[in-house]
């Protein structure tokens, strides 16, 4: 297997894991919230779509799917580059509303296919090209920050898979 088949198969298995934990979900729960400083379900799959999208669009210096392909709308959100939840106040996060099951899927599906077309791209070298973020420490390279953002978006479908156990009481592993 090769290194970009690795990061494919990395990525899509983020994908997989949203499947099973947005499926059969109603409105509510995809916006409910454990306690008002806490995200939702809705919010994190947003969230994690948003940071992914924003981060290969920046490495392949192209424009993100959010503006590009007008996904903004879909969310109802402005078409704001910057607004990927980063920094996100406890009413910032609980004014969010989110779009249906499907277009939370589709705009993840959509970004998920641009970045396993890019890995295509890349070579052994491109991945250790070192990015111009002098404020890291050790300076981050492609490598590093396509590793970084798959770990942050696991992370953040497993906090989804965590609030739809707290909202309906049983495992993420029973859906």
């Amino acid at each position: 297997m090769e290194w970009n088949d690795l990061l494919s198969d990395g990525y899509g298995r983020v994908s997989e894991m949203l499947e099973r934990v947005l499926k059969g979900l109603a409105q509510d729960d995809l916006d409910w919230q454990p306690r008002p400083d806490c995200n939702s379900i809705g919010w994190l799959t947003w969230h994690l779509t948003r940071q992914q999208d924003a981060q290969i669009a920046a490495l392949m210096g192209e424009e993100q799917l959010w503006v590009k392909e007008g996904w903004h709308a879909r969310f109802n959100r402005p078409p704001d580059a910057g607004d990927i939840g980063f920094g996100h106040s406890p009413e910032q996060v609980a004014a969010f509303k989110s779009p249906d099951i499907d277009t939370l899927l589709s705009y993840h599906r959509a970004v998920l296919e641009r970045s396993k077309q890019y890995f295509l791209t890349l070579t052994k070298t491109d991945l250790d090209k070192e990015l111009d973020e002098p404020w890291f420490q050790p300076v981050p390279t492609v490598g590093v920050r396509l590793i970084s953002i798959m770990d942050d978006a696991m992370i953040h479908a497993g906090q989804a898979a965590y609030v739809r156990g707290l909202r309906q009481g049983r495992g993420w592993q029973s859906y």
